[in-house]
């Protein structure tokens, strides 16, 4: 039984077990039931079923079944490129079948760290230092598969299996950090050059936009300038078509009316007598000699 797991109970008349842990019933050695939570009696010498017989020896096994952590610490591991490094792994687990913790291996903490140990060691083998470095999860995930299963067949539920530390080689050491630093610039480095090319791309989209919408003002214009003058020279030729049509009527009253004629070329003499240099000059007939003067 584990050392760590389940205890032996001192007999008394009754035994109290928490909700935290489950009892092995034993009965001269040989478990018989399994103990629930709870409030369990044992057996009276005086009872009907131990009358004409010896009464056995009982012990009570209790085992934890609660959820606890494990860890492997320092295991030095060759990686398949000959690397030495040293990693400590944490794994949680619980009890689920307290009979198969007990009965299907001595010491079941003892067998889960053997087997956590094994298989960080046939993972690590199996993969160099670079794909380390780069997938740290796929190690956990490897040594989780591995050891699973066959936790489960000493009652044993894995519940996770994580690589908490890796340790390099001095020298090698040193190198990671020179890489690690050399990363970290070539990032930043990475990161100035993506910054900058998107300030130049904004910077031609603006430009780009800037220049569209110049453009789109500018045809604007342009059409509301020609609309404009489309609408003036429509304007200026209706002016024109009605003076046209006023002079028309105007002509077609004179030719109706010719003392109309006469009125109106009676205001216009009486017009030019106000303006000091108007010449007038009268037709009296093609046989009668031009008399020039000025009014």
């Amino acid at each position: 039984m584990s050392r760590y797991a389940q205890t032996r109970v001192k007999r008394r008349k009754a035994l109290i077990i928490k909700d935290t842990h489950r009892g092995l019933w034993y009965e001269d050695g040989v478990m018989t039931r399994t103990l629930e939570a709870g409030r369990h009696k044992y057996p009276k010498k005086l009872s009907a079923r131990w009358l004409f017989r010896r009464m056995p020896k009982i012990d009570v096994a209790l085992v934890d079944m609660r959820e606890r952590d494990l860890t492997i610490k320092g295991q030095e591991i060759l990686t398949s490129d000959k690397v030495a490094i040293r990693v400590s792994i944490i794994v949680r687990f619980k009890v689920v079948d307290p009979t198969a913790a007990v009965h299907a291996v001595q010491d079941y903490e003892a067998r889960i760290y053997s087997d956590v140990q094994l298989a960080a060691r046939r993972s690590l083998a199996s993969m160099s230092l670079e794909e380390i470095l780069t997938n740290r999860n796929k190690l956990s995930e490897d040594i989780l598969e591995d050891v699973k299963e066959s936790a489960a067949g000493y009652g044993v539920e894995i519940g996770r299996a994580d690589v908490k530390d890796l340790i390099f080689p001095g020298n090698l050491q040193a190198i990671m950090n020179q890489v690690l630093s050399a990363e970290r610039m070539a990032e930043a480095q990475l990161i100035q050059a993506r910054a900058k090319a998107d300030v130049e791309r904004i910077e031609a989209e603006t430009l780009a936009e800037s220049q569209r919408v110049m453009a789109a003002t500018q045809a604007e214009e342009k059409r509301l300038i020609a609309q404009a003058e489309a609408e003036a020279q429509h304007i200026r030729t209706e002016a024109e078509v009605r003076d046209l049509r006023e002079r028309e009527q105007a002509a077609a009253a004179y030719s109706r009316h010719p003392a109309l004629l006469r009125l109106l070329e009676l205001e216009t003499l009486r017009d030019l007598s106000h303006t000091a240099t108007a010449r007038l000059y009268l037709n009296f007939g093609p046989e009668l000699k031009v008399d020039e003067r000025e009014t």
